[in-house]
């Protein structure tokens, strides 16, 4: 599997700031906090940023005295709710998903399921928007909920569609996780432009996801999701062709904003 270029036009490559590299490892520790990981030890921090024991002591005390961090059971350590306005800035500041709620809203009107806008950031998709459906057993990611790059629907297009050598990047430890197989997975996704799963994240839940081309912008997918019980054939093939659809109307509002 190809992509026509090695990077996005207009997104700039990341390069490391230099003489930062204390400040790097204090945000790395920072942003190591997810739904999968809400707390963790000394000992697990400093294994996940690469630094010795008593210097990530040193991290942990700095980000208690700014009390982004605090100490809940013995050794552990969470976020506090002082990131809660982060959260909501970064939302607000999203034109992405402002511009594209309303195709969602269409979208879940129409498919009554759950509809969500995912994003490439670092190794993971990250939902951006989603808009309920007006039914019973809903299904739904919050804002800021996170997927390994090349899980579920929405990660595996977030995977399949980046640029070929940003993808190359992610590829070896997203194979070294699901094996082989991934490959042909990934490869189907790019041929049809649609990836979908069912029960792989949560077990009875089928969801698809499908590619909006932004020229010059992180990589971005439109996904649905829902019980697979009650969402036949003929309907999983009518999401998918709806959010294609959906997808060139997202694509046409973000254009025309930018003009």
């Amino acid at each position: 599997m190809t992509h026509p270029t090695s990077r996005t036009p207009g997104v700039t490559p990341v390069r490391k700031t230099p003489g930062a590299n204390s400040s790097r490892k204090v945000l790395q520790l920072l942003l190591g906090f997810s739904e999968q990981r809400v707390d963790a030890s000394v000992a697990e921090l400093a294994k996940l940023v690469g630094t010795p024991i008593a210097t990530t002591y040193r991290y942990v005390a700095l980000l208690k005295e700014l009390q982004l961090l605090e100490e809940g059971r013995a050794g552990r350590y969470h976020l506090t709710s002082q990131v809660m306005p982060l959260a909501r800035a970064a939302q607000l500041a999203n034109n992405l998903a402002r511009l594209a709620r309303p195709s969602m809203e269409e979208a879940a009107q129409e498919l009554r399921e759950t509809v969500m806008l995912f994003q490439h950031f670092g190794d993971a998709a990250v939902c951006s928007e989603r808009v309920e459906c007006d039914r019973a057993m809903r299904f739904t990611f919050q804002p800021g909920h996170t997927l390994p790059l090349g899980v579920g629907a929405s990660g595996k297009m977030v995977l399949a569609t980046m640029p070929e050598a940003e993808r190359g990047r992610y590829l070896p430890d997203v194979v070294a996780r699901r094996g082989e197989g991934i490959r042909e997975e990934l490869r189907k996704a790019y041929a049809n432009r649609y990836a979908v799963s069912w029960g792989e994240l949560d077990e009875g839940v089928w969801a698809c996801s499908v590619p909006v081309p932004l020229n010059g912008q992180r990589t971005t997918v439109l996904s649905l999701a829902g019980p697979a019980a009650r969402i036949t054939d003929d309907a999983k093939r009518r999401a998918i062709t709806a959010l294609q659809g959906y997808a060139r109307k997202i694509h046409n509002a973000v254009a025309s904003f930018s003009l």
